[in-house]
């Protein structure tokens, strides 16, 4: 498995360009990073076998399609057994609203980043996950009423 470490600058280069646009192809990636083709190639496969590319998905804008509620949800469980806190996770990740879900310390059990349509969609997703689950002791929620940043890079 690569660490960070292992990375020389071209790999670095690649991972750059392809976190500002995964859609690039071959060629203009190599351009790009100042690399042959072939180069590049075998470096992005290598980088997709290792896992430091861990898939390419396109971003799409959350206030076009209906869903411009965001909500950030910290959730409490009654009860922290493992398996409790993995059956909580496992009812979220069937959720497709909760678009993100984090095992936290210090406070509550979980953070989950929600995005939804309104505040009648958030209700109803809080009354399926939430209100109707005898272990979730308490649910504390908060409404983005501005993003100001907001980026899916990891710095290298």
């Amino acid at each position: 498995m690569l660490t960070i470490n292992e990375l020389d600058e071209l790999d670095k280069r690649i991972l750059q360009q392809l976190q500002k646009d995964a859609s690039l192809t071959n060629h203009e990636l190599a351009l790009r990073v100042h690399a042959s083709a072939p180069t590049c190639l075998r470096r992005v496969k290598r980088l997709t076998d290792e896992g430091i590319i861990s898939r390419q998905v396109a971003l799409l804008d959350a206030s076009k399609l209906g869903a411009g509620l965001t909500a950030i949800v910290e959730i409490t469980l009654g009860h922290q057994a493992t398996e409790k806190l993995v059956e909580f996770e496992q009812l979220v990740a069937q959720e497709g609203a909760v678009q993100q879900c984090y095992r936290v310390s210090q406070g509550p059990d979980f953070v989950l980043v929600i995005q939804v349509a309104d505040m009648a969609a958030y209700h109803a997703l809080a009354h399926r996950l939430f209100a109707t689950h005898a272990n979730v002791r308490n649910v504390r929620s908060f409404f983005s009423i501005l993003r100001s940043k907001f980026e899916t890079a990891i710095a290298l």
